[in-house]
C-alpha cells in the first residue's frame, strides 16, 4: 500500500502548493475508520481508498477530490457519518464523499425501469459536481484490476455492467485511456478466450513482421525531421477489444484485419498539426472516408484532434492521430481536464470543455422523457459517434453517426423540427430518412399547419428528436383522449354507484403511479387503461361484488343444457383462459385450455370437439390449480408461503413434498381460486418472497381425463 509521504508526493509532482495537512489527516481518518476491514483478497480494505486517491493524481486533480477518494467508502462502510466528515474536511468534501456514496448504492445494471430512474439520478449527481463521477470511476477501474478475488459470478456482473454503463461513460468524458482499460479488464473476465486468442496472434505477427510499431514510430520521424518539425511520435498496438469488436463489427478475420496499430504525433501548435498532416499524405496514401478533423469541429467533452489512416510500411494499414500538447492534454483527461492543477494553479487549458455546459447537454431533457425514453436516449448519446453538417449559412451541427434530416432539424430547433415536411442535401431533394455524412450541407424545408408523424419515431436517431416527436404527438391526441376519458370514467364510476369527481380520480391517478387526473383520463381515453380498472383501484370490493356470481355448477356457455362439464385435471383451465371441450363417452364434456398439449391426441377428430366460453361474472373460488414451487430449507419458510396465499384471499386444498434437499424443499402446493387473474396475483406475492427460488404453473399430462 502507498503510504501517506508517498502519496504526497504523487500530488506535489503536479500542486507543489497542495495541502499536505489535509491529505495526512484524511489518510489518518479513512485507516483509523476502516480498521480490521478486509477485502476479498485478504488485504486490509484501506489498500482500496488509496489506490483510487493514486489513480486520481495521474489525473493531475485537486485536493478535494483526493481526499474524497480516501474518504469515498467511510460514510457507506463505517460508522463515519455526513457530519464528521463535515466537521473535520469541510463542506466540499462531505458533499462529494455523499455524493459518491450515493452513486455506489444505485443499482445501475437492474431491470429497465428501475435502471432507467437510477441513470437519471446519476446524471443529476453529475450535475452537481462532475467530480463526483471521476471518483467513482477511479473506484470501478481499481476494483476490476483487483476483481479475480471476487466470486465468478460476481465478477460476471460486474464486468457486464462496467462494459455497459461505466466504460461508455468515461468515453463520453473524454477519458479514451480509462474507457480502453475498463473495457479490456472486462473484456478479460466476459471473454478470456477470445482475448488470448487475440494476445497469441499478436505474438505470432510480431514473430513474423517483426517490431513494426518501432519500424512505423521511426518512419514517421525521419519525415518530420526532413520537413524540419518538431514533435512526440508514439505507437502501439491496439488493445484487445478494440480489435474483437473490429472483427466482430465486420465480420473478418484476425487476419483480414489490418488497422490494429495506431499512433499519436504531438506538436507545438495547431499550424503543425497540418504541416505533419501533409508530411504524412505526402509520404503514404490516405485511406478515402478514414480522414476526421476534429480540430476545426471539436467533440463536445473537448476532445481535439486530426485523425487519418494511411497504408504504410508494406501496405498494413495505420491510424495516425495528430494533436498539439494542450489538445493531447484534454485527449487523455477528457473533462477531467477543468480541475487540473499544474505548478500549483489549475491548469489554464484552452481545450477543457466547461463540465457544467457538458452535463447540461446531456440532462436538459431530464424532466421532459419518461424513464424508458431517458435510458433510450443516454445510451444513444453515450455510445454514438459523430458527423458534423453545415446549415445553409455555414453553421455547424454537430450529430450523432446514423442522423438523418429530421435529426438535423430539430437540432437547429422543436419548431422547425415539427414543421419539417423535406430536405434538401448538398441542393438534392433527398427522403427524410436518408442518413446525412460527414460535410454534408443540409437545407431543412418547413410548412405552416405540418405536424410531426408517427412514423417519424423511427426515422430519428437522436434522443431531442425522439422526446419532441413524442410530446407533440401527446399533446395533440391528449385534448381527444381526456374528453373521451371523461365520458368512459363518468359510467364506469355511474356503473357501481359512484362519482368521477376530480378528487377520486386524483386518488386513483396517485395509487396507480400517474401524475395526476388529467394523465389518468388521457391513458383511459387512448385504451391504454380500462375506466372499470380505475374504479377497481378505488373500489375493489364494490367491482366484485357488483358482478353477478356464476353457477359454479354450469360455469361456461356452449353446451347443451343437460350435458356435464367439468375441468381437465392436465391442464386445470381458470376462468379468463381460453378453453375448448372435448366429449368423452359417458363422462360428457371436458374443458382443456386452449394449449394443453393433450389436445394433439384429437386433431383429427373433430367431431368431439366443443367450442366452449367462460360465462362473463363473478366465478367463486373452487377452481383448483397446481403450483410447483422451490423454496429455501429454513424455519418458517412454510408458513410465511401459506400466509401469503391467504392473504391473497385464496384457500390451499392439498400441499406435497416432491424434493427435499439440504438447502431447499421442492413441493406441490394446490390452490383454489376465482380466475386466472387471481393465479396473476397470487403467484406475483410468492415471486416477491424472498425464500422462493421458483414458482411455475404445475400440469401433470399423466392426469388426462
Amino acid at each position: 500500500m502507498i503510504d501517506v509521504e508517498d502519496l504526497i508526493a504523487l500530488v506535489r509532482n503536479y500542486n507543489p502548493r497542495c495541502n499536505a495537512d489535509l491529505i495526512r489527516r484524511a489518510y489518518a481518518y479513512g485507516g483509523k475508520m476502516h480498521e480490521g476491514q478486509t477485502r476479498k483478497s485478504g488485504e486490509p480494505y484501506f489498500t482500496h481508498p488509496v489506490s483510487v486517491a493514486a489513480i486520481l493524481t495521474e489525473q493531475r486533480l485537486d485536493d478535494a477530490t483526493i481526499v474524497t477518494a480516501l474518504l469515498h467508502d467511510t460514510i457507506e462502510d463505517t460508522r463515519s457519518t455526513y457530519t464528521d466528515i463535515t466537521r473535520d474536511f469541510g463542506e466540499e468534501v462531505a458533499e462529494l464523499v455523499d455524493g459518491v456514496t450515493k452513486l455506489t448504492n444505485l443499482q445501475l445494471g437492474s431491470a429497465q425501469s428501475q435502471q432507467a430512474e437510477n441513470f437519471r439520478k446519476l446524471f443529476m449527481a453529475m450535475s452537481k459536481d462532475l467530480r463526483v463521477i471521476l471518483v467513482k470511476l477511479a473506484d470501478r477501474l481499481h476494483n476490476m484490476r483487483t476483481i479475480r478475488s471476487m466470486k465468478p459470478e460476481k465478477q460476471a456482473q460486474k464486468a457486464r455492467e462496467t462494459m455497459e454503463i461505466f466504460a461508455p461513460l468515461a468515453g463520453r468524458m473524454g477519458m479514451q485511456w480509462m474507457r480502453e482499460e475498463l473495457e479490456d479488464l472486462s473484456f478479460k473476465v466476459l471473454n478470456p478466450e477470445a482475448r488470448n486468442s487475440i494476445i497469441r496472434r499478436f505474438l505470432t505477427l510480431q514473430r513474423e513482421t517483426g517490431d513494426v510499431v518501432h519500424k512505423i514510430t521511426g518512419d514517421i520521424r525521419h519525415e518530420l525531421e526532413k520537413a524540419q518539425i518538431e514533435a512526440d511520435v508514439f505507437g502501439r498496438a491496439k488493445k484487445p477489444y478494440s480489435i474483437w469488436r473490429k472483427m466482430q463489427e465486420k465480420d473478418l478475420a484476425f487476419s483480414r484485419l489490418s488497422d490494429i496499430y495506431g499512433f499519436r504525433v504531438i506538436c507545438g501548435s495547431v499550424a503543425d498539426c497540418y504541416r505533419i498532416l501533409g508530411v504524412i499524405h505526402q509520404r503514404w496514401r490516405a485511406v478515402p472516408g478514414r480522414f476526421k478533423d476534429y480540430v476545426s469541429q471539436p467533440k463536445t467533452n473537448g476532445y481535439r484532434s486530426i485523425h487519418t489512416t494511411v497504408s504504410g510500411r508494406d501496405g498494413k494499414r495505420v491510424e495516425v492521430q495528430i494533436r498539439t500538447r494542450e489538445m493531447h492534454e484534454v485527449a487523455e483527461a477528457g473533462v477531467a481536464a477543468h480541475w487540473s492543477y499544474r505548478e500549483g494553479v489549475r491548469a489554464q487549458n484552452p481545450f477543457a470543455v466547461d463540465p457544467a455546459k457538458w452535463v447540461a447537454s446531456l440532462t436538459e431533457r431530464l424532466d421532459e422523457e419518461d424513464h424508458d425514453e431517458f435510458l433510450e436516449n443516454v445510451k444513444l448519446e453515450m455510445y454514438s459517434d459523430q458527423v458534423f453538417c453545415f446549415t445553409p449559412k455555414g453553421d455547424v451541427v454537430q450529430l450523432p453517426r446514423g442522423a438523418t434530416p429530421l435529426d438535423f432539424a430539430y437540432a437547429i430547433h422543436t419548431r422547425i423540427g415539427n414543421g419539417t415536411v423535406s430536405a434538401k442535401i448538398d441542393g438534392i431533394r433527398v427522403p427524410l430518412w436518408t442518413r446525412l455524412k460527414n460535410g454534408q450541407s443540409v437545407e431543412i424545408i418547413t410548412a405552416e399547419g405540418q405536424r410531426p408523424q408517427a412514423s417519424w419515431i423511427d426515422i430519428v436517431t437522436t434522443g431531442r428528436a425522439k422526446a419532441a416527436i413524442r410530446r407533440s404527438l401527446r399533446e395533440e391526441d391528449r385534448g381527444r383522449f381526456v374528453k373521451l376519458g371523461i365520458e368512459l370514467a363518468r359510467a364506469a364510476f355511474d356503473h357501481v354507484g359512484k362519482k368521477a369527481t376530480d378528487k377520486a380520480l386524483r386518488t386513483a391517478a396517485k395509487m396507480m403511479g400517474l401524475a395526476d387526473e388529467n394523465d389518468l383520463l388521457a391513458r383511459v381515453g387512448s385504451a391504454e387503461i380500462t375506466a372499470r380498472r380505475v374504479v377497481e383501484a378505488l373500489y375493489p370490493e364494490l367491482v366484485l361484488a357488483q358482478a353477478e356470481e356464476v353457477d359454479a355448477k354450469r360455469p361456461v356457455v356452449g353446451m347443451a343444457t343437460e350435458e356435464s362439464v367439468r375441468r381437465a385435471p392436465c391442464c386445470q383451465p381458470l376462468p379468463g383462459e381460453r378453453i375448448v371441450g372435448i366429449t368423452y363417452r359417458g363422462q360428457g364434456v371436458v374443458m382443456h385450455a386452449i394449449d394443453c398439449p393433450a389436445l394433439e391426441e384429437f386433431e383429427t377428430q373433430t367431431e368431439r370437439w366443443v367450442d366452449l366460453h367462460w360465462k362473463s361474472g363473478r366465478h367463486a373460488a373452487v377452481h383448483t390449480v397446481s403450483l410447483d414451487l422451490t423454496i429455501s430449507n429454513d424455519s418458517g419458510v412454510l408458513g410465511r408461503i401459506c400466509t401469503l396465499i391467504g392473504e391473497q384471499k385464496a384457500n390451499i386444498s392439498d400441499l406435497r413434498f416432491t424434493d427435499r434437499k439440504p438447502d431447499f424443499y421442492r413441493l406441490i402446493v394446490d390452490v383454489d381460486l376465482r380466475d386466472v387473474e387471481h393465479l396473476h396475483m397470487v403467484m406475483t406475492a410468492l415471486e416477491a418472497e424472498t425464500d422462493v427460488a421458483q414458482i411455475s404453473r404445475h400440469r401433470d399430462l399423466s392426469r388426462k381425463p
